[in-house]
């Protein structure tokens, strides 16, 4: 067991995330007392192990009391991963007509092309994972209906969606924008969804022609939250 800790700590702080498939992963996630020293070793360096359920990936994140410390008295882009608001703002709006879709689709025990018509049992299935359940958006219909609006198109194309891209909060591939390993690992969904469906931006989407779903408190499941989350999200 001390090799599998010491091998998948150190997997965890050189690759920043690992699937949920990962053999020593799925250790971590069922064997209560080797997850109990992975997080242990991972808090002896202020880090803690970020597992949502519903993501495909885990990942490690700065635990709570060390984030004055890390980021404490230093610019708004150190406690953003190096994001400027617009390309925060553009973050959230991709979250939001991925991760909030695939929820619906999670919690109903749906995949994409499923309407949930014909499963009687569809509750009693385990959560689905992958590209199953999470959709994809068109990088120019993105551009097209909040390029002008997120510091223009070249910008947003050229720029803002690579770096996405490089932090590992998107996959671009064939002009389409996917999901990538951090979407619903760092961004805190309990927090998001409620301010996104009942706030502003859910008038900016529908303005798009963008459906975003409602919430649906009584088949809400829990979620860990998100120590790493970046920060300001409110401003999107």
């Amino acid at each position: 067991m001390e090799h599998d800790i010491t091998t998948l700590t150190a997997r965890l702080l050189a690759h920043r995330w690992l699937p949920r498939t990962d053999a020593q992963v799925k250790r971590a996630l069922v064997d209560e007392t080797f997850r109990h020293e992975l997080e242990h070793r991972l808090a002896q360096v202020g880090l803690t192990l970020l597992d949502n359920p519903f993501a495909a990936h885990v990942a490690v994140g700065l635990k709570e009391d060390m984030l004055d410390a890390v980021f404490g008295g230093r610019d708004y882009q150190a406690s953003t991963m190096g994001l400027t608001r617009d390309e925060i703002a553009l973050l959230i709006v991709i979250w939001a007509l991925i991760i909030l879709p695939k929820r619906e689709r999670q919690l109903g025990r749906r995949q994409r092309d499923d309407d949930g018509q014909n499963d009687m049992f569809g509750q009693e299935k385990p959560i689905t994972h992958g590209e199953e359940v999470s959709g994809a958006i068109s990088e120019a219909s993105l551009l097209a209906d909040f390029g002008s609006q997120l510091g223009g198109k070249t910008k947003v194309r050229n720029f803002a969606l690579g770096k996405l891209a490089r932090l590992g909060f998107i996959e671009r591939r064939n002009n389409m924008i996917h999901e990538g390993p951090l979407l619903d690992v760092l961004l805190d969904y309990r927090v998001l969804a409620d301010r996104i469906v009942n706030g502003t931006l859910a008038d900016v989407l529908a303005a798009a022609g963008h459906s975003v779903p409602s919430l649906d408190e009584e088949t809400e499941e829990d979620e860990p939250a998100d120590s790493s989350a970046p920060d300001h999200t409110e401003d999107a």
